[in-house]
């Protein structure tokens, strides 16, 4: 298959140096703000990659649900094939790519799990399907067919028929403390305009720009 005529020149704009905040924070909040007005669909759906002990990388989407200064926090299952690697390397990196915006977001840091407390906050706001599929799934498992785990679901509404749905112990959050941003803007000519924040030894962040 020929792709190679596949081709888009990207004109929406520029990224200049006095238009960045000096905290990396307030910069990717600035540009998920605009992509949430954008009415992007999934604006929070972003790329983690992590390694496996073989050092093979992997890489999935998975949905960013709160950030402030500590950090970028997501959920998932404990004894899933990503947890056990970041178990084993915390070192991760995240990818927003915003299309329509012609832009990339992409973040280095360290994976740390959040407070059960913090878990129990989201598990508790997620509608009830989504708790029971929680439940359900031995996330990155082998399983025979769908309907076992159609059977398996059905099996946890009847469990938790009646009142709450606890936390389940081997679900939830890890927060990605950066240690780098790039901030990414497609531009015409393939002249793109790239900035990387990266943190110091004292804790503030250099910017430079880098060559596209």
């Amino acid at each position: 298959m020929d792709i190679h005529a596949l081709r888009e020149d990207y004109k929406q704009g520029e990224l200049r140096r006095k238009d960045l905040h000096d905290d990396p924070f307030k910069q990717f909040e600035k540009w998920f703000q605009q992509a949430c007005n954008a009415e992007l669909l999934e604006p929070n759906a972003m790329t983690l990659s992590t390694v496996s002990a073989q050092g093979q990388p992997f890489m999935r989407t998975v949905l960013l649900k709160y950030f402030d200064a500590n950090g970028l926090v997501f959920f998932t299952n404990y004894e899933s094939r990503k947890a056990t690697q970041m178990n084993a390397n915390p070192k991760v990196s995240i990818l927003f790519t915003w299309l329509p915006l012609q832009r990339q977001v992409h973040i280095t840091g360290t994976a740390e799990k959040v407070t059960t407390a913090e878990s129990l906050e989201y598990f508790t706001s997620r509608p009830r399907g989504s708790q029971l599929g929680a439940w359900t799934s031995q996330q990155s498992s082998v399983i025979s067919s769908k309907q076992l785990l159609l059977m398996q679901f059905e099996q946890m509404k009847n469990k938790f028929l009646d009142g709450e749905i606890p936390l389940p112990d081997f679900w939830g959050g890890y927060r990605v403390v950066p240690d780098s941003f790039e901030f990414w803007q497609g531009c015409t000519n393939r002249l793109h305009d790239r900035f990387l924040y990266a943190q110091q030894e004292d804790k503030s962040w250099q910017i430079q720009r880098l060559s596209p």
